[in-house]
């Protein structure tokens, strides 16, 4: 049996393809639960800013490179 949480390796556009379909999934949310997100669109944007910034961080540290 194959395991579910492995290394794996992907290339460029397989990322492209991920994160075209994540995204296509959060506007689907996004239109469906729009009264919710509304209400709560600061909580949103802050975890939103706070999550891209984690990653612009670790991306330019360097801490991450093999």
């Amino acid at each position: 049996m194959k395991k579910l949480f492995g290394t794996y390796t992907y290339t460029w556009w397989q990322m492209g393809v991920f994160k075209l379909s994540l995204l296509a999934i959060g506007m689907i949310a996004g239109a469906y639960l729009a009264s919710f997100v509304l209400e709560s669109l600061l909580v949103f944007i802050a975890i939103a800013v706070l999550a891209s910034g984690y990653i612009i961080g670790a991306s330019l540290s360097g801490t991450n490179k093999k």
